[in-house]
């Protein structure tokens, strides 16, 4: 099985930050060491989720692409618009990412927004100027294992410390969906997301999944629904949209919201200079 960092959950917002002027760093970075064998399952929707990793690509196969740079557009119904670039090294889970526009995100702050993640510490510059204002940096230990986490979600969830659970078989537009519950132990006594997954029966992805998101105080569900493409031989769920919903995905009459992931490349030989401020 997979031994893999475990990380905080998700949420639908996003910063980012890019690095220009590089130090010398340590580019040594702590080793998390993935053993690819097949796990003794804990229940039925346990080897569910696993049989959806090796659809999609697990995170074995992940970590051997090394790093990740791709664009992240995220629209609003009401029209606004971020537009960032992320970088990831999934061993260590640094994350990086540089805001070309921001019209929801820190919009008081005009111009070009970086943040980032170095493995230590959440930085964030404004122009090319450090930030340390508590509530920017709040936002930004939020958002950057957030947008990780969204862009690595399928293969971790077979993470150590998750729950799984059967909820149900449901059809859905003609489609046969096993629901599984997916929780997650808390180490601090704060309440943790749930992710209620649609395993589609005949390609074994997941096409949908509701999800709430505690951070916020919102328990009740978001549905999210997935595309995917294929790229370098894994599949990543890169044409999203997700509203509010009720625990059957029963979606209101409000628009949705779009998010995209474009110009995806692997193995960028990225270092930690690229993640310090």
């Amino acid at each position: 099985m997979k031994n893999i960092l475990a990380i905080s959950m998700m949420s639908i917002f996003t910063l980012t930050s890019c690095k220009e002027d590089k130090k010398e760093v340590k580019t040594d970075l702590p080793v998390t060491e993935v053993v690819d064998t097949t796990p003794e399952f804990t229940n039925k929707a346990h080897e569910l989720i696993y049989e959806m990793t090796q659809k999609v690509g697990d995170y074995s196969k992940l970590m051997s692409k090394k790093d990740v740079v791709y664009t992240y557009t995220y629209q609003t119904p009401d029209g606004k618009t971020d537009v960032t670039t992320e970088k990831y090294i999934f061993n260590g889970e640094l994350s990086y990412g540089k805001y070309t526009k921001h019209e929801r995100s820190l919009a008081e702050l005009e111009g070009t927004i970086e943040q980032g993640y170095d493995g230590n510490e959440y930085w964030l510059k404004h122009e090319g100027k450090v930030l340390t204002d508590s509530v920017y940096l709040k936002r930004v230990a939020f958002n950057r294992p957030t947008n990780f986490y969204w862009f690595t979600m399928m293969p971790k969830l077979m993470d150590p410390g998750v729950i799984y659970e059967y909820v149900k078989e449901q059809t859905v537009e003609g489609v046969k969906y096993d629901v599984v519950k997916v929780s997650f132990e808390s180490t601090n006594g704060k309440p943790k997301d749930i992710y209620q997954v649609y395993i589609n029966q005949d390609t074994k992805l997941v096409d949908q999944f509701l999800f709430t998101v505690m951070d916020f105080g919102k328990a009740d569900p978001l549905l999210m629904q997935l595309e995917y493409e294929n790229v370098d031989g894994i599949l990543l769920p890169t044409k999203r949209k997700y509203k509010a919903s009720n625990w059957d995905a029963e979606v209101t009459e409000d628009p949705w919201v779009l998010v995209n992931w474009t110009d995806i490349t692997f193995n960028n030989g990225l270092t930690k200079a690229d993640f310090t401020k």
